[in-house]
């Protein structure tokens, strides 16, 4: 249901509009029969209902409409009545004695188009006397639609350049003065609406203030469209008239309104030109009007008419462009300290969109403005308000999408000192963007020093951060973040064995400030990275000389075992075992026996006083033993020992089947299949033997459980070592020893009927067959494998 105040004003736009065409109708036969008295006295009747002050901006614009029409018709009787012999300045004299001011004056502006056209006075003259006797109406509303009736009978009749008005009498500066003159009339109008009425309807006008602006802005418009507006022109005359008017009238809506209409409607040569000038009156306006948003629109402007034509960046070049804008941002930032954070934020991020549009070459002019951004932000608390976040979020993403390169980032000095003063979660989502830009983009970080502001960057993902619990942490976002930070360190290489040697160092010294529960996922990548470059010394040893002398292995091996030592100390043992395992191979690999024993024993001390979990264990003795199969670089007393260490350690393991299956696998200690490998098929043998006891232990116990496999399956197993050693040709495992075991296996299958596995039986089916396979396929194999019975 309509509130009452809007229902009493659709009753008097229902009154004036009936009023309206009762007078309109009277008019329409005083024209048709030429009675131009009865014409007039109708007309101005019929234009009184413009007088009211009952209804809005919007209800008014309906009946001034239905007016518009009206009196164009009118003006076409008048131009008939010229025709026919009736004086036109005597018309011009003859509506002016209208009784009420506004009807008046509504028909003197259509008398004087027809004027105009005569050409019996000069075009000047009448604009200028019309313009004049417009300011006889004061009211707001009724004056601002008078003269927009004025602006829009006269827009095609001012002496313009190339204009049938344009004479020696008159000139384009006349055409501009009439339009500058209106527009200052018609602000003032605009603007004194603010201060009419009470206190509590302040909002109400200022809806009705916004609903009247293009009246007001129409004027610029007309002003852009004149021909004889040059450059130099619009520098010397409009511009400074306009910014004059608007600076003056100190009212936030006009201000804002203007600027942006300024900014919209003239040439954007123009404003490159006028830079100087147009950002001038940026500090002077009210310190409650949006001139973040003036500003961005115009460096928007501008930057896409950098972006249109090669030829025009000189322009910008020679106007010094970017340092105008960025002093005139900082005046405005100086001049308006209530202005939030936030809208301080959203001109440099503007700023920096037409740095990076305009002077993509310049990172000194980026990091300016990131500079500028920093010295508004320092002091202030984190930026904490999301809409703050968002701002300094796109100011930090802009370099990025622009460049596709960090490397370009890095450069920047003051980037990291904006990611400052992000909250530290804000803080970690811009370092896990910076680093997905490196994955996208395939980027390489090269040096130690780009590494270093790299680590800067991403800290918030290093370290923690303003006291955060780690605890407090999602679980899966933290394992992704750190994944990421894993997935970067092996986007960090560089040819040259000094400069990486230096990257390791840098990445070590950040990482092992991540606390127990980061370095699980940061270190091996650095581990693995350095392992990289140990081999690649191989043959090459001292070729890099860094400040401590040369680039070693052995200086390489130092830190690897101080780095997982570290790991160690923060309950990760088993990884740590691993790593050092992983080292072994490398020393291995690069000759250096003392070295590659010395991670083995770090192991082995790592297995005996830290891993205490059963399947733990199990797992970790198995990739020791298997480590160890593939060492050639140990000395018969050293290998001794170690082999010594695996098979004792195998044995003591909880469960009988996983002593078992450690055991045998510690037989292939002793017979390496390579040409110079040890072979001790005794000690093969030995293992063997050992691991059938283990398994004939098994079946006596009564707690053996099905998941781990039974005692048959053990059997098998060690059948399956049996025949591999067999082929291998250990002269210790003949064809009895074998024959035997497979009775014994068919001898426990049928002692127990109870215990028969189903995968046990197939298993021992499959070697069956194998054995058949090979005495059946002949030759030599065949005939070793021609005494088994199956």
């Amino acid at each position: 249901m309509l509130s009452d105040g809007v229902e009493d004003e659709e009753k008097w736009l229902a009154e004036g509009i009936a009023g309206f065409q009762q007078n309109a109708f009277c008019m329409h036969r005083a024209l048709d029969s030429n009675n131009l008295r009865d014409a007039l006295k109708y007309s101005a009747q019929m234009l009184s209902e413009l007088r009211t002050s009952r209804l809005s901006p919007h209800k008014y614009y309906e009946l001034y409409m239905r007016s518009f029409d009206e009196l164009r018709r009118l003006e076409m009787f008048f131009k008939e009545e010229t025709k026919r012999g009736c004086s036109i300045v005597d018309l011009y004299e003859l509506v002016q004695h209208a009784g009420n001011i506004l009807p008046r004056l509504y028909l003197l502006c259509t008398v004087g188009s027809v004027y105009i056209k005569s050409k019996e006075a000069p075009a000047k003259d009448v604009l200028k006397d019309l313009v004049e006797m417009c300011r006889g109406v004061q009211h707001p509303v009724r004056g601002l639609f008078l003269r927009s009736y004025l602006s829009q009978i006269s827009r095609d009749k001012l002496p313009d350049i190339g204009s049938e008005y344009e004479g020696d009498v008159g000139t384009v500066m006349d055409a501009v003065e009439f339009v500058l003159q209106n527009f200052t009339e018609m602000n003032k109008l605009w603007v004194r609406m603010q201060h009419q009425g009470p206190a509590r309807e302040k909002e109400k006008r200022e809806k009705e203030r916004s609903e009247l602006r293009d009246l007001v802005g129409k004027n610029l418009h007309v002003l852009s469209q004149v021909e004889g507006v040059d450059l130099e022109m619009y520098k010397e005359t409009v511009l400074p008239r306009v910014l004059e008017q608007v600076v003056n009238c100190k009212d936030e809506l006009a201000q804002y309104y203007l600027m942006d209409c300024i900014i919209q409607v003239f040439p954007d040569e123009y404003h490159l030109q006028t830079l100087e000038t147009l950002l001038g009156a940026c500090p002077q306006l009210q310190s409650s009007v949006d001139i973040k948003t003036v500003l961005s629109q115009l460096m928007e402007r501008l930057s896409n008419y950098a972006s249109s034509s090669s030829e025009v960046l000189p322009e910008f070049l020679q106007v010094e462009a970017f340092s105008k804008l960025s002093g005139a941002i900082g005046k405005v930032i100086e001049a308006q300290p209530e202005m939030p954070v936030v809208g301080a934020i959203s001109l440099y991020v503007s700023l920096l969109t037409f740095t990076l549009r305009v002077h993509p070459d310049r990172l000194d002019y980026v990091d300016q403005v990131l500079g500028a951004c920093v010295k508004k932000l320092s002091g202030k608390a984190k930026a904490e308000d999301s809409k703050a976040t968002k701002q300094v979020v796109a100011l930090l993403s802009a370099p990025l999408e622009k460049y596709n390169d960090i490397v370009t980032a890095l450069k920047l000095t003051n980037y990291p000192r904006v990611m400052d003063h992000l909250d530290h979660v804000t803080n970690k989502v811009m370092a896990v963007v910076i680093i997905q830009s490196i994955m996208k983009n395939n980027t390489y970080i090269t040096t130690a020093n780009r590494v270093e502001a790299l680590f800067e960057l991403i800290k918030g993902l290093i370290k923690d951060m303003d006291g955060t619990p780690i605890e407090e942490l999602d679980e899966e976002d933290f394992k992704e973040e750190q994944n990421s930070v894993a997935r970067l360190i092996h986007m960090l290489v560089n040819e040259d064995h000094e400069e990486m040697m230096k990257i390791i160092t840098t990445v070590r010294r950040h990482i092992l400030q991540g606390g127990p529960k980061r370095l699980p996922f940061t270190i091996p990548p650095l581990i693995f990275s350095a392992l990289k470059l140990v081999r690649g010394l191989q043959g090459q040893e001292g070729d890099g000389v860094g400040e401590e002398g040369p680039v070693t292995s052995k200086k390489i091996f130092q830190l690897l075992h101080q780095t997982i030592e570290t790991l160690s100390s923060v309950s990760s043992p088993e990884l740590a075992l691993r790593l050092f395992l992983q080292c072994a191979e490398a020393a291995n690999d690069c000759d250096l026996e003392p070295v590659a024993y010395e991670f083995f024993t770090q192991a082995f001390i790592l297995y005996e006083e830290e891993v205490a979990d059963s399947k733990a264990q199990v797992t970790a003795i198995h990739l020791i033993i298997g480590t160890l199969q593939r060492m050639t670089v140990f000395g018969v007393e050293n290998r001794d020992t170690l082999t010594h260490k695996a098979t004792g350690y195998s044995a003591k393991l909880l469960k009988k089947p996983d002593q078992c299956r450690a055991v045998y696998a510690c037989s292939h200690l002793f017979w390496v299949d390579e040409q110079d490998g040890i072979k001790d098929g005794e000690r093969v043998l030995l293992c063997l033997k050992r691991a059938l006891r283990i398994a004939n232990a098994a079946q006596q116990m009564a707690n053996v459980m099905r998941g781990s496999g039974g005692p048959v399956t053990l059997f098998v197993e060690i059948l399956n070592k049996y025949l591999y050693f067999f082929e291998k040709g250990n002269p210790h495992i003949t064809s009895n020893i074998i024959q035997g075991l497979i009775e014994l296996i068919a001898t426990e299958m049928q002692s127990d009927s109870s215990t028969h596995d189903p995968l046990a039986d197939a298993f021992l089916a499959s070697t069956m067959r194998y054995i058949q396979f090979q005495k059946q396929k002949g030759g030599l194999m065949g005939e070793k494998y021609e005494p088994i019975k199956v």
